[in-house]
């Protein structure tokens, strides 16, 4: 999740995606604040595209864009997503549940911040630190 601006950005965000990962399952949309001001929105996966589309209306802010992937995680895009000139913030970039908190005036909504999964259960110790390594050689990200 993120904020932008400029009709283009639909069309730059998939093409930063589709470059990104190959044969990636995506859907994005973006919040349109002037003109018209749709939803915008682009993709590979119909069922990520609808889902993009509908929680996009639902949070209603302006410039916002929502990106939902499949068979990849956040991790293998976000370079590209931040390479795009018409990004101006990434809100979040989790697999995690999100809460968007919104501000609204009689102007539109904005984006205050996101709630990015769960508040932590405890400190991490040793038999922790060893699974966390195992799991990160796992997914390939170390050797």
């Amino acid at each position: 999740m993120g904020q932008a601006h400029f009709i283009k950005t639909v069309e730059d965000l998939h093409e930063a995606l589709v470059t990104a990962v190959p044969n990636i399952a995506c859907g994005l949309a973006f919040c349109e604040s002037s003109g018209p001001c749709l939803v915008r929105w682009s993709g590979t996966d119909q069922r990520l595209i609808e889902l993009a589309r509908l929680n996009a209306q639902a949070i209603g802010a302006g410039h916002s864009f929502l990106i939902l992937l499949g068979n990849c995680f956040p991790i293998h895009v976000l370079p590209s997503v931040r390479q795009v000139p018409e990004v101006c913030h990434i809100y979040c970039a989790t697999a995690n549940p999100v809460e968007v908190v919104l501000a609204e005036t009689e102007q539109g909504r904005g984006i205050l911040g996101v709630v990015d999964g769960l508040k932590p259960k405890g400190i991490e110790q040793e038999a922790d630190v060893a699974s966390r390594k195992v799991l990160l050689r796992q997914f390939g990200y170390k050797l």
